[in-house]
C-alpha cells in the first residue's frame, strides 16, 4: 500500500469514528447523562473507545505522512486530539465527563469538515 493509499486510509477510518462518535452522542444532553445511568456509562464507555482510536490514528498519520500534514489543516488542535487518547488510556477511572461532553459537543463537529477537505486534498493530489 501506497502512503497516499495509507493517509486516506488512516483520515477515512478518523472520519468514521467520529461519525460513530455523534451519532452515539444523539442522545446526550449533558455531561450527566454519561454517568447517572447504566446506559450513558455504555454511551460514554464507546465514545471513549472511539476517541482512543482517533488519537492511536493521528498518531500512525503523524508517522506515515510527517507531523507537516496535520500542520496544514491549523483550524483542528491535533496536539490535543492524540493527547485525548493518552488520558483515557491511562486515567480513564479519573475521566472528566464534561471534558468529553464537550469534546463530543464542539470539538468533533468542528473537526469532521476538515477532515473532509483534508481526503478531498490527498485524493485530489492537492498537498504538493
Amino acid at each position: 500500500m501506497s502512503d497516499t493509499a495509507l493517509v486516506l486510509e488512516i483520515l477515512k477510518q478518523v472520519r468514521g469514528a467520529i461519525k460513530r462518535i455523534l451519532l452515539r452522542f444523539q442522545p446526550v444532553e449533558s455531561s450527566s447523562f454519561f454517568l447517572d445511568s447504566e446506559e450513558g456509562l455504555e454511551k460514554l464507555d464507546g465514545i471513549c473507545m472511539q476517541l482512543i482510536a482517533i488519537g492511536e490514528s493521528l498518531k500512525n498519520l503523524d508517522k506515515v505522512a510527517g507531523a507537516e500534514l496535520l500542520f496544514r489543516y491549523p483550524q483542528v488542535d491535533w496536539k490535543s486530539a492524540k493527547g485525548m487518547r493518552d488520558i483515557i488510556s491511562h486515567h480513564y477511572f479519573d475521566l472528566d465527563a464534561e471534558a468529553v461532553f464537550d469534546v463530543c459537543e464542539t470539538d468533533l463537529p468542528n473537526m469532521l469538515p476538515v477532515l473532509e477537505r483534508m481526503i478531498d486534498d490527498v485524493e485530489n493530489n492537492l498537498l504538493g
